[in-house]
């Protein structure tokens, strides 16, 4: 479930980008930091560097063009995934700044985190994980749609997770989602969101005529993302993973494929790399795909 080959070499199989305008989100460190150190060097127009630190967006950005001065541009975007306010304000500064959008990377994301929630209220990880891209991407539809009318390989990718195996029997109780979730173990409303991930991505793909969505599971990766996890034993079983984990270099080769490659097809669910994702029942249960679109896009009719 974990493991990654691949012949894919994003140096030379990556196509050429130009005119290409991108969005990572959580850009500024691990799969997202790697992601756009690969897609800049292949004559993209312009890299959006998506993330809620301009400190720590502006330091990644200063040793991306370090290590390659002949990147594309790239600048940073404010972009805090909790809160539908921030959301918006980064929407509206692509719709201002860019007549384009061709590749979207949704892969900023919480893992394991404490009890809390999201500025308007829901469960946080499920509203930082789910509900924040979802509205992200809905908001963008409409210059991704313009986009591929010029360029049919527009597309969005949505990292999600193997841990959607292991999302609770009862995944979606959508009351549950406006508290703090009390009753569900930390893992437990995380699995939750990356299954969400998987099912948006899914029912998107169905109602799209033009835009690919695409969604993969990078495999365990050496991130630093498990380090807010919650709960003593957690971490510490998360410290001992991690030294048997990808490295993020070639963790990131999932999306970095599904976000380029000619072959990532309109719906496809890909594990490491560019392999067919075996996913659990549940995520490819058409029933539970379509309560999750129907309460997500009744949550956001507001804010569209």
């Amino acid at each position: 479930m974990f493991g990654s080959s691949s012949a894919f070499d994003p140096n030379k199989d990556i196509p050429n980008l130009k005119g290409n305008v991108i969005i990572v989100t959580g850009g500024n460190i691990g799969l997202g930091l790697e992601t756009i150190r690969q897609l800049a060097k292949h004559n993209p127009a312009h890299i959006y560097l998506a993330a809620r630190s301009a400190e720590k967006a502006g330091a990644a950005i200063k040793q991306l063009k370090a290590d390659n001065p002949n990147a594309a541009p790239i600048s940073f975007l404010n972009l805090d995934l909790s809160s539908f306010d921030s959301i918006k304000a980064a929407a509206k500064t692509i719709q201002d700044s860019e007549s384009r959008l061709d590749i979207l990377v949704n892969n900023a994301g919480i893992m394991m985190v404490d009890e809390g929630l999201t500025k308007e209220g829901y469960e946080i990880q499920f509203g930082t994980n789910h509900l924040g891209p979802a509205l992200f991407t809905q908001l963008l539809q409409p210059i991704l749609s313009k986009t591929a009318t010029i360029n049919p390989e527009t597309r969005v990718v949505n990292v999600s997770s193997a841990s959607e195996r292991v999302a609770p029997s009862d995944i979606y109780k959508f009351d549950e989602f406006k508290t703090t979730s009390p009753e569900r173990h930390t893992t437990a409303r995380y699995s939750a969101s990356k299954i969400a991930n998987v099912h948006y991505t899914l029912a998107l793909a169905e109602r799209s005529k033009d835009v690919k969505y695409i969604t993969v599971h990078p495999g365990m990766v050496a991130t630093n993302l498990h380090h807010a996890s919650a709960g003593f034993f957690l971490k510490a079983f998360l410290n001992t993973a991690i030294y048997f984990a990808t490295p993020v270099d070639k963790g990131a080769l999932s999306q970095i494929w599904a976000a380029t490659s000619p072959e990532a097809k309109n719906g496809g669910c890909y594990a490491p790399t560019g392999v067919i994702w075996k996913r659990s029942k549940a995520s490819q249960n058409h029933d539970l795909q379509e309560q999750l679109w129907n309460w997500t896009q009744k949550e956001l009719k507001a804010h569209l």
